[in-house]
């Protein structure tokens, strides 16, 4: 089975490129040069170099002996949160930042949900002096407005979406508009692996230095040659991916993805996708998306602004169809009470997004010699209004 991109830009049945006419010369200059980029020496030394000296990578591989005790198997967290600015997506920015210099773009674009990747985007072109807009849901502002003024901060001109739910995936619809109004000087820094090919791939790409890391982290330190398990929250998927991407094709690695219930997968709250989904279009690929019965997009619930998102990446969409990955999901509650263990057993501060793969850990079947990997995918300083809403 090929879990990977194929040369039309698809994931089994998923994925492609389905874009407003105006977009087609930047996606095809995309689709036509990222591999020849990304891939070429020069490339590749100054993004390792950048993940090395600023971004602080490699990230620590950590046993969390008390929550591995109580769970009755080696647990691993994957820190992602200590990576400069907090989280992994600065991993991708910093990737698509270079591209865009390679394409002469010297204007940037990005959407961002809980902040994490507005902040790496606009933390990536101050270090490059480029022009960077953000585009975020008013509720979004609202309830991440620490990383609001972290962008402000870094001289991000953030653009408060007023439009449809105010959240994420309103946020999207505003950068692909203003990319169709600006397609000769702009590059939309796309946070998730969602959107037309190339995205989905290339944010994989940039992403899969986690489970790089992972590969050789875990023989190093452990007498254990493979994770049993990898566990990373998903909404649209850039951490998963990230996580998964070098043990695709090793079917005795357990792949499980943490989507957010919500308020449960039946209360019609919830960002469960790939549990309440259908195939349909958004934000330019074809993936699973939630939707009415003549497909109009419904609104996602979710506690964390990161994984409010109705549809998937493409590759996530394509493992869950194969059967390569599961997807579970995780209620609000669920993902509050394991934040708050996290804190008290290892202290550590987790993402909400994160906190979602945490809660499922006690459902999780693996015994005293079977590794487990979580992706810690990003810190909760962002999110302390929410887990301390007396304080």
């Amino acid at each position: 089975m090929v879990y990977h991109v194929d040369q039309r830009g698809f994931f089994g049945f998923f994925g492609g490129s389905y874009i407003p006419e105006m977009l087609v010369p930047n996606i095809t200059e995309l689709q036509s040069r990222y591999l020849e980029i990304i891939e070429d020496a020069s490339f590749q030394a100054e993004f390792r170099q950048l993940l090395r000296d600023y971004v602080g990578r490699p990230t620590p591989l950590y046993p969390a002996r008390r929550l591995s005790e109580k769970l009755g198997y080696p647990l691993f967290l994957k820190r992602e949160d200590l990576n400069h600015t907090g989280a992994h997506k600065i991993n991708n920015a910093i990737g698509q930042i270079l591209l865009a210099q390679r394409l002469g773009k010297r204007r940037i674009i990005a959407e961002t949900g809980a902040g994490q990747h507005g902040v790496a985007t606009a933390t990536v072109c101050a270090l490059m002096g480029v022009e960077c807009f953000v585009y975020m849901g008013e509720i979004d502002m609202k309830r991440q407005a620490p990383n609001v003024r972290r962008m402000q901060m870094l001289g991000t001109k953030v653009i408060p979406v007023t439009s449809g739910s105010r959240v994420l995936k309103d946020a999207a619809n505003e950068a692909m508009r203003d990319w169709i109004a600006h397609p000769e000087d702009t590059h939309y820094i796309l946070g998730s692996a969602v959107g037309p090919h190339p995205f989905p791939d290339m944010v994989m790409r940039f992403q899969a230095v986690i489970s790089e890391e992972i590969k050789t982290q875990l023989p190093a330190q452990t007498p254990y040659q493979l994770p049993h398990s990898i566990i990373a929250c998903v909404g649209g998927g850039s951490n998963a991916i990230g996580a998964f991407a070098h043990f695709l094709d090793t079917p005795s690695v357990v792949l499980i993805g943490v989507e957010a219930a919500g308020k449960g997968l039946d209360s019609g709250e919830t960002a469960a996708t790939i549990a309440r989904g259908r195939e349909g279009v958004l934000h330019g690929s074809k993936t699973l998306v939630m939707q009415t019965e003549d497909g109009q997009i419904t609104e996602a619930h979710s506690i964390s602004a990161g994984l409010d998102y109705p549809g998937v990446g493409p590759q996530h969409a394509h493992l869950a169809r194969t059967g390569r990955a599961t997807y579970v999901s995780v209620t609000d509650e669920e993902a509050l009470v394991a934040a708050h263990e996290l804190a008290r057993l290892e202290g550590i501060i987790p993402a909400l997004e994160t906190a979602h793969a945490l809660a499922y850990l006690p459902r999780h079947q693996a015994g005293p010699d079977q590794p487990v990997v979580l992706c810690l995918s990003g810190r909760g300083d962002k999110d302390m209004a929410t887990y301390c809403p007396e304080a």
